[in-house]
Parts: structure tokens; sequence; C-alpha cells
């Protein structure tokens, strides 16, 4: 069914009271939901006197403010009063000889390669693993990472590997790789 000079008008009007376009599809007849609202926006119709409200409003009541929490006092037993110390005079201990303090020289020793477990891990140590995960032996390295991964020195270096050029393809490699082809 087509649209109209009639049916146009009805449609404005209908729109312009707010009836949505199910509706309007409903009282015209033989049109769609879809084609009411493309025709709506084929006329530029854009305004509407208020928005379709469902059949019934639903109030909600406001909740009722909660009581505020209630202190009941517990009732206490006294302590038993504290029975008398005796204090016997004793000579004050003689100070402990103080150690002598050395400088140190030594340097800082890093654990050994694979002393680290799961719950050991911390947070700037390698976690570069050592043996089976099913095992009951395996371990992480443990040793001091480096600033920019997770791993130590050693271990960067067989984890990142430095990008390599590509050799270009010689006339040997391309006929090659043809006949695979042919």
């Amino acid at each position: 069914m087509g649209w109209t000079d009639e049916r146009v008008e009805t449609l404005k009007k209908l729109w312009l009271d707010g009836l949505s376009a199910s509706q309007i599809a409903k009282h015209l007849g033989g049109v769609t939901r879809n084609a009411v609202i493309g025709k709506v926006h084929r006329l530029g119709l854009s305004g509407r006197a208020a928005p379709s409200q469902p059949a019934g409003t639903v109030f909600k009541a406001p909740r009722p403010a909660r009581a505020p929490a209630t202190v009941i006092p517990v009732a206490r037993r006294a302590a038993p009063a504290p029975e008398p110390v005796v204090v016997q005079a004793v000579a004050p201990p003689e100070p402990a000889p103080v150690p002598e303090v050395q400088p140190q020289t030594q340097a800082i020793t890093l654990p050994e390669r694979g002393s680290a477990t799961v719950l050991t891990l911390g947070a700037r140590m390698c976690k570069w693993p050592i043996g089976d995960p099913s095992s009951d032996e395996f371990t992480f390295c443990g040793r001091r990472s480096s600033e920019d991964g997770p791993y130590c020195a050693e271990h960067a270096r067989v984890a990142y590997q430095p990008h390599q050029t590509k050799k270009k393809a010689g006339s040997t490699e391309l006929a090659r790789s043809l006949r695979r082809y042919v």
C-alpha cells in the first residue's frame, strides 16, 4: 500500500500527538513500524508533543531510613587482684662486650642459579624456569634481573635474540622456490 496524501497527513498528526511508530503502523494498516519510521525521517518530522508512555506508571516507594545500631553494654566480671611479687635484690648483669664493626669489603653474593621457587620469587629476581614444571625440583634462576626485563643478563641474551636481516633471494633461490609450484 502506498503513501497517499491523506495517509501522510494522518501520519504527521499521529506522530505529533506522541504515538509510537508501532501504534501508527497499526492505525494506518498495511505498513510496518520500520516503514513509518522511514517516512518520518524522509518527511523531516523530528519534534514530538510527548514521548509515548507505558500504559501504567510504576510508583516506587522510598525505602524507610535505617535505624542506627544500638550498643548494648555487657556486664564484665572484675579481674582478680594480682598476686604480690617478691623482688630479690640481684646484682646487675655485666654489659656484654660490643663487637668491633668491620667495614664490609666482601661483595654481595647472588643466589645460586636455580634457587628460587614460586613462593620465594621476588619482583627483581630472574624468572627463567629451570627444570620440568611438573617435577618437585622445578625452580627459577633467582639471580638479580635486569632493569628492563624479567631475566638476568645471561638469560636475557638467550631469550632476546638480536634482529637479523634476511638475505636477498638470488636467482637460484627464486628458481628453487618456483620449482615447488611447477
